[in-house]
């Protein structure tokens, strides 16, 4: 596609979704992968909110507490427990729902945790990509695949320039790597399988993800919310790693306009970056300094020299391909964002309800300007 034609394109697009599109979503049947985790929770959410019909495919949650939990979301969606390794289970959860759109969030999403066991990082991140795209291209009701894979599918060697959706795939780490081959498969069944079907695949790469509702262990945010708010001291291993962290409705609202945008022109499939401009790329200091003060308490032991298995010095995405033909940008920047993310965390400890605290977030997000 030239960029006239893309140029064209995004204003169509600018001026048809400034928000996700409720009367897009309602009653379009959704298959969510990962539904029971942070990013798919929040997902969940939001799409009950605009009316879809979704299944969640997912294994329970393994942080406690933990945000599905505490938005009773099994109420309000047809919620399924299996493991994406498992491609019977896969397909037939698929082949029963006949879904038209599909978003695949499961992962092993974390670093450290994929040297401890590098084979489940493989399996979860490659098999399980591999499983669902066989289900959807032999079930073919899908009409759209949005595959989220991470800003660090990349080949980093540390130079600090923001990366571009056709700068190679690589990964010293094998979450990291796991991820750079499931998009291996992701653009072979794209090219090989969807495209002549006319089935949409795109793979979304999401910078650093903040927002309330996160209890992973390794996070930082979450890290600091458990230390501060039991007393204690904030650990920080690499302080001055830098990440293009942005607040989690920002790559959710990418996702959910691509999908429109694809189900509206198959010919964007493809690969999209999606973060904050590469300005906006903070260090974990910075971010822990801005934490703490929107916390309003905490201390922080902050870390000589990078500790712990290897993992990248810098990220940076370069968003123009996503700004220019879908139209997305980024609504909080990072001060916003910490806000955000840190009096949603002060309120849930003070007791005020789940629902309300991420009811409160999508009204000033969708409303800002």
């Amino acid at each position: 596609m030239g960029q006239r034609e893309g140029s064209l394109e995004a204003l169509e697009l600018k001026s048809i979704y400034p928000q996700p599109d409720a009367k897009f979503w309602r009653g379009k049947r959704v298959w969510l992968s990962g539904h029971t985790g942070f990013k798919g929770a929040w997902m969940a959410l939001w799409l009950v909110r605009l009316g879809a019909k979704v299944r969640g495919y997912s294994l329970a949650p393994v942080t406690n507490p933990a945000l599905f939990e505490l938005l009773h979301l099994t109420k309000d969606l047809d919620h399924q427990i299996s493991d994406i390794v498992d491609k019977n289970k896969v397909q037939q959860s698929i082949h029963d729902f006949k879904p038209e759109v599909v978003f695949h969030l499961a992962a092993q999403a974390l670093v450290r945790p994929s040297y401890l066991d590098p084979a489940l990082t493989f399996a979860t991140n490659v098999q399980g990509t591999v499983n669902v795209l066989e289900a959807v291209r032999s079930t073919k009701t899908a009409r759209v695949v949005v595959a989220v894979t991470t800003d660090k599918v990349y080949r980093n060697n540390e130079n600090g320039r923001a990366f571009q959706e056709d700068d190679p795939l690589g990964g010293k780490d094998p979450y990291s790597a796991s991820k750079s081959a499931a998009e291996m498969a992701i653009a072979s069944y794209r090219e090989s399988f969807f495209q002549p079907d006319g089935i949409a695949l795109a793979a979304a790469r999401a910078g650093n993800v903040i927002g309330g509702g996160d209890w992973s262990v390794d996070r930082v945010i979450p890290d600091a919310v458990r230390a501060w708010g039991n007393g204690g001291i904030l650990t920080v291993r690499n302080p001055e790693a830098t990440r293009p962290w942005q607040h989690v409705l920002e790559p959710l609202a990418a996702y959910l306009r691509l999908a429109e945008s694809l189900f509206l022109s198959p010919r964007l499939a493809g690969d999209y970056n999606f973060g904050p401009p590469p300005h906006q790329v903070s260090s974990v200091r910075d971010v822990v300094i801005q934490a703490k003060q929107a916390f309003g308490s905490g201390e922080v032991r902050w870390g000589t020299k990078p500790s712990g298995p290897d993992e990248a010095r810098t990220l940076c995405l370069e968003n123009r391909k996503a700004e220019q033909i879908l139209g997305v940008t980024t609504v909080w920047n990072l001060d916003q964002a910490i806000e955000k993310t840190m009096s949603w965390y002060r309120r849930q400890l003070k007791g005020e309800e789940t629902i309300k605290l991420c009811e409160s977030d999508f009204e000033a997000f969708l409303s800002t300007k």
